[in-house]
């Protein structure tokens, strides 16, 4: 299984995503393909991204059961600790005008 999900991604990337992954909700697309289809896709997603984000999750063999990646401004950055992936969130950073 491959999942993607994308946040203020341009309509002209998630037709891409359209054509291989089936979109069940706005922004998530899922699918199974190949390990080639995988990458060529997060490729695309990194090409057309603009200022939006974007994570992809797959299934494999590890302690887990699945990997991630992640791309552009996002507060969740993968983390590896002891051959397993976690989440880490950086400070939501607010800034205050007076």
């Amino acid at each position: 299984m491959l999942v993607i999900v994308v946040e203020n991604a341009p309509p002209r990337l998630k037709g891409r995503l359209g054509v291989y992954l089936i979109e069940i909700h706005c922004g998530v697309f899922v699918g199974d393909h190949s390990k080639r289809v995988r990458e060529m896709l997060w490729e695309q997603v990194k090409a057309f991204i603009e200022d939006g984000n974007a994570v992809m999750a797959w299934n494999t063999n590890t302690e887990s059961g699945f990997d991630f990646v992640t791309h552009g401004k996002n507060r969740r950055i993968p983390v590896e600790m002891d051959g397993l992936k976690l989440v880490s969130f950086l400070p939501d950073i607010k800034v205050n005008v007076t």
